[in-house]
This record gives structure tokens, sequence and C-alpha cells, in this order.
């Protein structure tokens, strides 16, 4: 009678509240930056993006910190924090034991008990004896979904647990995006600390040269003295320089999950800033949609959102509750298992939510203000989303024009340099033509190797924009096996940790089976 008072009732269940539906954003046809020749749009971009810089050191560097960076190792852990509390929610839908008990004991009737009318004499003779009692037995009840507020609650669960998955995504995109950054401006570091040192030889050639002109009554010792001071000004710029470059040796290792001295230890020697392809590809701005993980989980957030205010809708109407007692009780523990030692109740209830004076009418309106901030924070997120990419497309387009230019500068810097020190041996000129020269090559060389580190950081740029670098992901697992294991073994996650729990289900709101 029981199942079939459930079924009836469930078959005339409504679920109450807005059902979710993705917010229209804001996105223009195409990039401002999509005629340029160093543009493509017409293609998606490699989701591992840093292959096209072509360097090992680069990829062995991103591996490292997917398996190592504990920030991710965290938003990974979210992930499955979220999935508990899935299984938490969905156990709402399915009735609740309200209290299991298992009990012997004995009891002892007074005999000085004034008699009970109706009992026979045998058992009123048993007054004043002492008997034993075997009970076990359990309360449960039912709350009916009739409304759907169980179901809009595993609706938000759900949305929560695809919500974690994108934050962790996003986390992944930032990661590679600050690996890849942090390594351009380490190999950029050393390639202008090279400069440094390459002026530095040069000027102590120039000090050399003036000091035999002194020496030799040609010129006066002003020449010496300026050819020293731009020497260490020169080396003062090269210990600055390598003091930058521990610095982000330093934020490599937080990247990687490990030491500096380690980090030392991997890196190989002084390298080259890292090779850019002639164009960049980026797709249509409507991918950002589903590229960007940052804008998935903000559409997630408002999807649970949305969830909640049907919850809240939901306790403003009768709640149906179905509930009862069972059990067994006997004297012996020999005849406790009889059909006759059985005994229960059974009970349908029916809650009104009276007298609340507007609090849940007023709770729903809450959840549908907050529902409405999801959505405007969904719409800022891809707002945000296209102007980064918007940014670092006219970062890479003119970091490139500026390294065009700046190449030729240093070939004309170079030139001058070697005509100024001819005319100063043979007297044509004084030595501050030299010194002019020597400080334009070294500045022009600085902001060359300066605007080629800044080609390959506006190309990491976009491509981190463009939502890149989440899909190393797929088929790898999301926290170490050292930490599943523990997991594992301290609180028994069955099958939860595997891989494929991960992902949330495509569809939202349905009944799902207990998590025993």
């Amino acid at each position: 009678m029981l199942v079939l008072g459930v079924a009836a009732m469930s078959a005339g269940c409504v679920t109450v509240g807005p059902d979710f539906e993705t917010p229209e954003a804001q996105l223009d046809p195409d990039w401002i930056e999509g005629s340029n020749s160093e543009v493509n749009q017409s293609a998606s971009p490699d989701p591992a993006w840093w292959n096209v810089f072509g360097d090992p050191e680069l990829n062995a560097l991103i591996e490292r910190a997917y398996e190592q960076n504990l920030t991710l190792q965290a938003a990974g852990l979210r992930i499955y924090e979220a999935r508990a509390i899935l299984g938490v929610v969905a156990g709402s839908l399915y009735p609740q034991s309200q209290n299991v008990t298992a009990s012997a004991g004995s009891r002892r009737l007074s005999p000085n008990a004034p008699p009970v009318s109706g009992l026979p004499d045998d058992v009123r003779s048993r007054f004043g004896s002492s008997r034993d009692v075997y009970q076990v037995g359990f309360d449960a009840a039912w709350e009916l979904d009739f409304w759907g507020r169980f179901r809009r609650g595993v609706e938000a669960a759900e949305a929560n647990l695809a919500a974690s998955v994108a934050n962790f995504d996003n986390v992944l995109v930032m990661l590679t995006g600050e690996v890849a950054a942090t390594y351009v401006t380490l190999r950029t570091l050393e390639q202008r600390l090279a400069v440094a040192r390459d002026n530095v030889d040069n000027q102590e050639r120039g000090l050399e040269m003036a000091q035999i002109r002194f020496d030799g009554g040609v010129t006066t010792e002003l020449d010496v003295h300026q050819a020293s001071a731009l020497l260490n000004a020169t080396r003062a710029s090269v210990a600055g320089l390598q003091a930058e470059r521990r610095r982000a040796q330093n934020a490599l290792a937080v990247l990687l999950g490990t030491t500096p001295q380690q980090v030392q230890d991997t890196l190989s020697g002084p390298g080259v800033i890292p090779a850019t392809p002639d164009e960049v590809v980026v797709g249509m701005p409507a991918e950002l949609l589903r590229r960007r993980p940052d804008i998935v989980r903000a559409e997630m957030d408002a999807a649970a959102q949305s969830a909640r205010i049907g919850i809240a809708k939901a306790d403003m109407y009768p709640a149906f509750v179905l509930g009862g007692t069972i059990g067994l009780s006997s004297g012996t523990t020999s005849d406790l298992f009889e059909s006759q030692s059985r005994y229960g109740s059974s009970f349908v209830a029916i809650n009104l939510p009276i007298f609340n004076y507007g609090r849940l009418k007023n709770r729903a309106r809450a959840e549908d203000a907050r529902f409405e901030a999801a959505v405007a924070l969904y719409r800022n997120t891809v707002l945000s989303a296209a102007r980064e990419v918007e940014d670092a497309l006219i970062g890479f387009v003119k970091a490139r024009e500026q390294s065009e230019h700046l190449g030729k500068s240093v070939e004309d810097a170079r030139a001058a340099v070697r005509l100024a020190e001819i005319m100063y041996q043979e007297g044509a000129v004084d030595y501050t033509r030299v010194l002019t020269a020597q400080l334009g090559l070294l500045e022009s060389q600085d902001q060359y190797t300066r605007s080629k580190g800044s080609v390959a950081f506006n190309l990491v740029a976009a491509y981190k924009a463009l939502g890149g670098g989440w899909a190393i992901r797929l088929g790898n697992p999301v926290i170490p096996a050292e930490t599943r294991e523990a997991m594992q073994e301290r609180t028994g996650w069955g099958d939860l940790l595997e891989d494929d729990q991960t992902e949330a289900p495509d569809e939202r709101g349905r009944w799902r089976a207990p998590d025993w």
C-alpha cells in the first residue's frame, strides 16, 4: 500500500522554480585584429599551445607543473568534495531513518501497583516478578518530493560539481600560462644579462683605450673618468639583472611545487628566448564560450543559483510526509523473530507552511536576486575574456613591429660605436662621442632583447586568454596517486575517486541512485 501510494503521488509531482537556460552574452563576430596577417581566426588554436614555441624545456616544465603544483592539487580535491556533497544531497530523495534500535533488558512490575482491569488472573499473578524484554526496530520518514525541492537540490549540487571541474580547468589555464610567462621572463633576463656582459667587455676596451691616450699625453683625465663611469654603471646593471633572474627562478619554483634550489639544478644554462611563429591562431570570438573555463564556471554558478530559487519556492508549498515504526518485541530471544512478535505504526502527515510572515516568500526573492547577480557576473566574465584576448593580440602584433625596428636600431648603434672608436683613436673626436655611442648601443640592445621577450610574452597571454591549456587534464588524474591512496585508506571513498567521477552528468535535476 505504501509503495502504491508513493507511486501515485509521485506521478503527479511537479517541479517549481525556473529551468535554467544559458544567458545570452555580448560578443563581437570578429576580433579587431582579425584582418591582420599575423592573426589567424579561421582555425582553432592547439589545446597544447606551448608546443608552438618548439622548446622542449618549456614543455617539460609545464608537464611537471601539472604533476606537482599544490594550488592545482587543492582545486582537484575540491572536485571530489563537490562529488561527495552531491552524494549527500542525492540521499535526501529517499526515506530517512530516524532511529534504529536493538535493546535487551529486564523489567520488574511492582506487586503493590493497583490492579489493571481486564488482565487475566495468570497475568496479574506475575506482578512483582521480573521479566526480560528484547526489542529490535526502527523509525523512518519519507518526505515526498512533490514540488521538486530535493530534485532542485540535486540540480544545484550537480551544477556545483560542474563548476568545481571548470574551476580546476581555470586554475590549470592560469598555471600553464604563468609557467610559460615566467619561463619567457627568465630567458629574457638571461639574454639581457648576456647583452650587459658583452657591453662590459666593450666598455673595458674603451677604458683601456682612454687610459693609453691619457698616459701618452694625447688627452685629458676626463676621458678616463667618463669611460670608467659608464663601465661601472653597466656592471651595476648586471647585478640588478642577476637579482631579477633569481626572483624569476624562485617564482617558477612555486609554480612547479618545488624549492628554488631544485629549479636551479633543473634548468639548463642560459637559454634563448623562445622563438615565436609568424602568426597566432585564435579562432572566432564565439569559441570563448566553450574554451574559457572561467566562463563555464560562471555559467554553472548561475545554474546552481537558478535551482536554489526552486528550492526556496518549494518551501512555500505543503510538504507530504510518510512515516512509521516497525519492529520486533519479545520476552525471550527464541521467539523474538516470530510473526507474533511484530509491532508497528504508520502515519501520513501534511505540513502547511502558514504563519511564516513573508519569511519564505522573501527567501525566494533573495535567491532570485542572487540569480540575477550570477547572470550579470557571467556576462561580465565573457566581456572580460574578450578584452583580455584583444589586449594580448594588439600586444603581440605591435611587439613584433617594435622588435623589427629595434633590430635595425641595434645594427646602426653597433656601427656608430665602431666609427666613434676609430675617430677617437685618430684624434678626430673627443671621448664624449665614444661614450654616447656605447651608451646608445647598450640601450638599443637591451630594448631589442626586451621586445623579443615581449613578443613571446604577449603570445603566451593570447593563448592564456583564449582558455588554452586545460585539455591536459583529459586522460590524466587530477590528484596525485599517493593522495588518492591516503584518502581511500582514511575514509573509504569507494569508486568516487575514479577519474570518470569528476565529470558532472549531462542531465541535471534527475533522480539519482543513492550512493551507499
